[in-house]
């Protein structure tokens, strides 16, 4: 099996020993992404941008996901999201999951997990 590793070159792939993609097995399985802003939804954009670059890397898109994972501190901000993940996957909705918990730093509000099909 060929293994594909996708990096976005950030400062924690390095220091922690992750890539942000690897495509192997028919997948692309993105890791866990958080994004920069001052509140959950910039950060859930920007989080869906870094996420859409490493799917078309892999050549493909979020009409390919097949699961995504949301991982927040507070279950009550995921509400603000609803519109811009319906707006990012449309007519192809990934089955999904939101979980409650810790964040690795509290200034973040929200990390996207997704696997997609690789084409």
């Amino acid at each position: 099996m060929t293994l594909k590793r996708i990096s976005t070159g950030g400062e924690f792939e390095k220091r922690v020993g992750y890539c942000r993609a690897v495509v192997a097995g028919g997948f692309v399985h993105v890791a866990g992404t958080v994004g920069q802003g001052d509140d959950v939804v910039t950060q859930c954009r920007d989080a869906l941008q870094t996420i859409a670059n490493a799917l078309s890397e892999a050549g493909c898109s979020f009409a390919d996901a097949v699961r995504v994972v949301y991982y927040l501190p507070d279950r009550h901000e995921f509400s603000a999201c609803f519109d811009l993940l319906a707006e990012t996957f449309g007519e192809n909705p990934p089955a999904a999951t939101m979980i409650e918990c810790g964040l690795i730093d509290p200034k973040y509000r929200i990390e996207i997990e997704l696997t997609a099909l690789a084409r």
